[in-house]
């Protein structure tokens, strides 16, 4: 009975040893999939040689932005590829998000100033990061939140919604607002994470526009 038990306990050890190394490599592989999808996110706060604030380096800098196709309030699909030729600066953004509110009205002047030279901002919406592509009434009261921000600040561009299917293209989108500028020829040469200043803007919008 005894020599039994004692069997029982050394294949119970084996059995434990070998959950806890598959529980370890299981683990580690996780952690570094986080690492990796960490790295591949996060862009580069640069200090900037004048002295100024640090600029976020985004790590699709140089590259073509990412595609997408999605439905602005009206439901009619718009895809980023139907603005080539533009410069276009894509702008992430919420409802709840105090300082897109402060940032939106210069959004709005700077298009309206720079329109003519074929410049467009796509207002990209992140509400409904908790919904299931099936709810219909939880998207309709966010479409419904969203129509009426968009009324109230009487603003001019597209908005287009479910920017959170976006979020692991465009690397994490941890901030609000946050904003990639897209030169004619579809490269990103600028991004923006959070609210910066009017000047900083401009400045990018010009640098997409090629002036």
């Amino acid at each position: 009975m005894k020599r039994n038990a004692l069997v029982l306990c050394a294949v119970l050890v084996i059995f434990a040893t070998f959950a806890w190394a598959g529980w370890a490599n299981w683990e580690y592989r996780k952690q570094a999939a986080e690492r990796l999808l960490a790295t591949a996110a996060q862009g580069e706060l640069v200090p900037d040689a004048a002295g100024g604030a640090a600029q976020y380096v985004s790590p699709l800098k140089g590259k073509s932005a990412p595609a997408f196709l999605l439905e602005d309030l009206s439901g009619k699909k718009v895809s980023l590829a139907s603005y080539k030729g533009k410069a276009v600066l894509i702008n992430f953004w919420a409802t709840w998000c105090a300082p897109c509110k402060i940032e939106t009205p210069w959004l709005i002047e700077l298009r309206n100033q720079y329109a003519a030279q074929g410049f467009e901002i796509l207002g990209i919406s992140t509400e409904g990061d908790d919904l299931q592509p099936n709810d219909k009434a939880g998207w309709a009261k966010d479409k419904a939140a969203i129509q009426k921000s968009v009324q109230q600040m009487h603003i001019p561009y597209p908005v287009l919604i479910n920017g959170d299917s976006l979020s692991k293209a465009y690397g994490g989108l941890d901030a609000m607002p946050t904003s990639f500028f897209v030169d004619r020829k579809g490269t990103v040469v600028a991004a923006q994470l959070g609210l910066t200043s009017k000047a900083d803007i401009e400045g990018n919008i010009r640098k997409a526009l090629g002036n």
